[in-house]
């Protein structure tokens, strides 16, 4: 499976974020899963996706509860709405 263009994972990543709520996250996995039965190779575009989100203040990557880039980070990340929404 080859991964989606660029921002095609923004609102599946989003989505999932929203449908936790804040104070709750999800493993960026679950976004991958949703999308393809061969979810592992689809793993760098949702953490390069996060990561993308997370500079625009959207999501919220964590590890351990400690914020970390999503894109340089080893090992399972987090992934929710930051603790602070930016105003829409």
């Amino acid at each position: 499976m080859h991964p989606p263009p660029d921002t095609a994972l923004d609102p599946l990543l989003l989505d999932l974020a929203h449908r936790r709520g804040p104070g709750k996250t999800f493993c960026p996995s679950e976004a991958a899963r949703a999308l393809s039965a061969d979810w592992r190779p689809l793993m760098p575009a949702i953490r390069a996706a996060a990561a993308r989100l997370q500079a625009q203040g959207r999501l919220q990557a964590t590890q351990k509860g400690v914020p970390v880039d999503p894109a340089t980070a080893p090992g399972p990340i987090r992934l929710g709405l930051p603790r602070t929404a930016p105003t829409p």
